[in-house]
Formats: C-alpha cells, structure tokens, sequence
C-alpha cells in the first residue's frame, strides 16, 4: 500500500513489510550514559543470573537495545533502557488489535466478520493493508483512548495514518502484554484470549526474536516489527509472552541502529536464548 509522500519527504521514505511510510517523525536519541541490565526476583540468585547473561549476550553487539521481561511465577523484572523511545513498526498492531476489541466491549458488541479477518491478517501475516484499514476506522481518539486506559502514557501514536511511526518504549509494551496475559478491566478475558489466539497462529517465517530458544511444552505468543529508515538503520522488535514449565513471563526486546534486519534478530535472539534458559533452570 503507497500513500503519497511530498518529494521532499520521498528520501526519508521507510517501508514496514512493504508500507510505505513518510519518515518525518525522528526517533528519540538514546541516553548518552550506557545504561545497565536491571533485575530483581523473589528467586534466590536468578536475579543476578539473568543480569549476568543478558548483559554478556549483548556485550559485543552493535545498535541500541531497550529489553524487558516480567515472570509472575518468580516475581521476576528485568529491564534495559526500558523508557527509550523506538518507532514501533509493526509491533503497534497489537496495540491496534488491543483497541477493537476495547472499543467493541464498550460498545456491547462481538466484532464482525470483515474485523475479524482484518485482524486475523494484520497479526498473523503482519499485513499492512489490513492495519491501516483498522487504523483508519478506529481513529486518534479511540487508539489514545485506549493507550489512556492502558496506562500506556509513554506511547504516542503515529500522525497522518503512518502507524508504523508510532513511539513506543519497553515500559508501555510490557504493560500492554500484561494486559493480554492476565485478567483486568481493561480488556476481557474473551479479548484477551482472542488476542493471544491470533499471536499463537503467526506464521512461521515470523516467528523468530523472542521466542528463541524456548523449552518444549511452552506456549508461545509473538507478535515482530521491522523497519528501516535513514536515520538509526534498521529497527527490529520483538514482543513475546510465554506459558509453561512452571513459568508464566513476558518480553519485549526493541532495538535500533541495526546493519541488517538479520542482525537486530540475533540481538534479540542472543537475549532471547540466555533468559528462557535461565528461567528454565530456575
């Protein structure tokens, strides 16, 4: 899907999976100290452990990574550069998928078969298409109303339809897999099982980043983004929920300044593989 782009804005052009998108939106610089891997846990030891591999598996890569990762079996929180802002590329279509069905519920109704379609498409084959027909329909004010219900006060939506655009950080994105994975008042348990559903079905060929390395008999929920513009190379995310082997945890692994898209997904992968395995072991 092309939308039209003033020639000026055309060199900063940006394409999500084959959106176009105008690049007029620079993403937020990242702090000029080098931040540190934070975890805590109700888990002897694991703390220390996730902060000494997640730390190592990023020791010698390039680019600029912002992690987070929350088990509710151990009480355990790690977080990296958790408030840095990142152009969101296609991981906001769970937040768009989050927003029909808030809206759906305060409107007493089931969502129809041309929405579930659209979703089904825009989730398990990241189409584009699909996102900006929901994107369009929905509108500012539902999507900062759901962001605002959310307690997602660090994402900002994309302007002019590039919801490609849209600012989001590691903080906001854990928040919103909280939601998805456990109950609340913000979205129903039907919401929530409908959305995990559809992140459970995603395509093979899309179903690398955070769930590398997962132990057997662990369900697996995923949603990825991918995005490269001329500022900051390519920016390659990944969110991830997980169940299973005693364990119950979310990630979210963002990342920018990126060679190659491949290259973003061994990042997040190398961070991927170390905290399964250490939660596993735990």
């Amino acid at each position: 899907m092309t939308h039209r782009i003033p020639r000026r804005a055309r060199a900063l052009a940006a394409v999500v999976g084959g959106a176009a998108l105008a690049a007029g939106v620079a993403a937020a610089p990242a702090s000029a100290a080098t931040p540190t891997v934070s975890c805590t846990s109700a888990k002897a030891g694991l703390a220390a452990k996730l902060k000494t591999d997640i730390t190592a598996a990023l020791a010698n890569r390039k680019g600029t990574v912002a992690v987070g990762l929350y088990d509710r079996s151990t009480k355990t929180t790690c977080t990296l550069r958790s408030t840095t802002h990142y152009d969101s590329a296609s991981t906001v279509k769970v937040t768009v998928l989050a927003t029909l069905l808030w809206d759906a519920k305060k409107h007493n109704r089931y969502l129809t078969t041309t929405e579930q379609s659209l979703a089904k498409a825009m989730i398990t084959k990241s189409d584009n298409d699909a996102t900006s027909k929901l994107w369009k329909q929905l509108g500012l004010t539902k999507i900062k109303g759901f962001l605002a219900a959310a307690g997602m006060t660090q994402t900002t939506p994309g302007a002019n339809n590039y919801w490609g655009l849209t600012q989001i950080d590691v903080h906001d994105e854990q928040k919103l897999l909280a939601l998805v994975t456990a109950k609340n008042t913000v979205l129903s348990d039907n919401s929530r099982a409908y959305i995990l559903k559809l992140m459970g079905q995603v395509i093979s060929s899309q179903r690398w980043g955070t769930p590398y390395g997962v132990p057997s008999g662990v369900s697996v929920h995923v949603k990825n983004g991918w995005l490269q513009r001329s500022t900051h190379g390519w920016r390659v995310h990944s969110l991830g929920t997980f169940s299973g082997g005693g364990h119950d945890y979310q990630m979210t692994v963002l990342t920018q300044d990126n060679s190659t898209m491949q290259y973003g997904i061994n990042t997040i992968q190398a961070v991927a593989k170390v905290i399964h395995k250490d939660l596993a072991a735990s």
